[in-house]
């Protein structure tokens, strides 16, 4: 896994051994922030089950202001923090743009009002199905206010969900057991 795109492209990223952490992979990553474009550029985000940290370090490679790593898994955090100072470093940036936190991802809540305008989420599939309503009162929780805010949700390409409030924009990938990239935002009354 690497860096695709942005100041820190080909920066090489560790993942955890074994399969506790499932990584982006670097191809549908790719394909989120061309979809992205410009839309990355200055904006805070919040990386909900950060894993290695791929799509939070994208965003930054690629002009993100910064954000927030959200992980509870030792080993993954640990990666995390390896590839969080290597990106730094590519980039001649301070580390202390981006925030690694140990916490549960759909239990997180920011310190002050530090809402984000792009959240990733590539939680354990396993648990999508289960709980989406969880998972969208977060996104509320942590998106700034109105209609500007995305949400990059990665899930089951088979999984299709719609939640009250919510509008998919996009979705990249997705055929039988492939990735997908679902783009959603919340529906603004008016």
């Amino acid at each position: 896994m690497r860096i695709t795109g942005g100041n820190a492209r080909g920066i090489p990223l560790r993942v955890p051994k074994g399969d506790a952490t499932r990584p982006a992979m670097d191809r549908l990553r790719q394909s989120v922030f061309s979809s992205l474009g410009a839309r990355a550029v200055g904006v805070r985000f919040v990386d909900l089950f950060a894993g290695s940290g791929s799509y939070g370090l994208e965003a930054w490679s690629r002009g993100a202001s910064g954000g927030v790593f959200v992980e509870q898994g030792r080993e993954a955090l640990e990666c995390l923090r390896i590839n969080l100072a290597a990106v730094a470093k590519s980039l001649q940036a301070d580390a202390g743009a981006c925030v690694v936190t140990k916490a549960d991802a759909l239990a997180w809540s920011p310190v002050g009002d530090a809402r984000a305008g792009l959240i990733f989420a590539d939680p354990p599939y396993a648990i999508i199905g289960q709980q989406p309503a969880r998972f969208f009162a977060q996104f509320d929780r942590l998106l700034v206010p109105g209609g500007d805010g995305l949400v990059v949700f990665e899930m089951p390409g088979e999984l299709q969900l719609a939640e009250p409030g919510w509008e998919l924009v996009k979705r990249l990938g997705g055929g039988p057991r492939e990735a997908s990239a679902c783009f959603y935002r919340r529906v603004v009354a008016g």
